[in-house]
């Protein structure tokens, strides 16, 4: 069911509900907010005619942040959309106009070989298409106020988008991850996501609050889709972010720290599962989110390294 005129994507990134991009239609005008990667553009182009646009009707790409699975298509999706400008974080925008070394930290985490297959090449965005959002930046879509608010915690170059008409914000991965698998009688599951390499859990849940204080009635993640019970799924994720730094401190200095943290995010993330009546057994949970436990991992030992410093 389309709310409030957003429309949600499925971006097909590494596999069906997983990556979500939005596209936001008020008055025969649109926005796309997140965007996935290369091999989403021709999905992202497919959602313009159900929703009775061309690609000319696009006025604005807002990207949360410029993680590969949230903005690595940017470039290319720009191409294909002639009078839209694009909205990043002031740190983020450098970034999407010389992708150097957004490039070159992927492939530090993920590899050549996965940036390749999964990403594909990434395509710098001209500089005068791009408008660069500080806290507070309102963007107008045909009279539409979508509104832009600082939010580190996952990374430093992250902000939500709040849109007063549908009292939601479109949080990228300031508010987490929650799977429609994972989903019980009690609701959504959702867990926070640390990945590398700016993961401060303070600001995080600093941030979390920020969103709060809007009193929103629903938050559209990427990963995935729109969940609501805000005030429930975000004292999850304050548990979760406090459990997941004592790990990183219990796990800091052990033999093989990484796969310590590994073993005992599976642990956390299997027993919240279980106390929340997910419908898939521990090994469904575990091939749900073990990309996800691995980046967390990682994301700790990183927040933990540059801590130490």
């Amino acid at each position: 069911m389309i709310e409030h005129g957003i429309h949600t994507i499925d971006t097909a990134f590494q596999r069906d509900h997983f990556d979500a991009a939005y596209l936001v239609v008020e008055n025969g005008r649109g926005a796309f907010v997140d965007c996935g990667t290369n091999h989403s553009v021709p999905r992202l182009l497919a959602a313009l005619g159900p929703a009775g646009l061309a690609p000319a009707d696009v006025d604005w790409l807002v990207v949360t942040h410029v993680h590969l699975d949230h903005a690595g298509g940017a470039g290319a999706l720009m191409k294909e959309l002639p009078n839209a400008r694009l909205v990043a974080h002031p740190r983020a925008a450098p970034h999407l106009v010389d992708p150097a070394k957004l490039i070159a930290g992927a492939t530090a985490v993920y590899g050549e070989e996965e940036i390749r297959r999964s990403y594909g090449d990434i395509v710098p965005v001209p500089a005068d298409r791009v408008v660069v959002a500080a806290d507070g930046h309102r963007i107008d879509l045909q009279g539409r106020e979508l509104l832009c608010l600082d939010t580190p915690g996952h990374a430093r170059h992250h902000h939500c988008i709040w849109d007063q008409r549908s009292r939601c914000w479109f949080t990228g991965d300031t508010f987490g991850l929650s799977y429609r698998e994972l989903d019980s009688a009690q609701g959504a599951f959702i867990l926070p996501t640390s990945t590398p390499v700016q993961f401060e859990p303070e600001a995080l849940k600093a941030s979390i609050s920020r969103l709060l204080s809007y009193r929103p009635e629903g938050m559209y993640l990427t990963h995935y889709g729109r969940v609501g019970n805000v005030g429930k799924l975000a004292a999850d994720l304050r548990e979760q972010i406090d459990a997941m730094v004592a790990i990183g401190r219990d796990c800091d200095g052990s033999g093989d720290r990484h796969q310590d943290m590994v073993a005992a995010l599976t642990a956390l993330y299997l027993g919240r599962a279980r106390a929340h009546d997910c419908p898939l057994d521990d090994a469904g949970v575990e091939a749900v989110l073990h990309m996800d436990i691995e980046l967390n991992a990682q994301g700790l030992g990183s927040w933990l390294d540059r801590d130490r410093r």
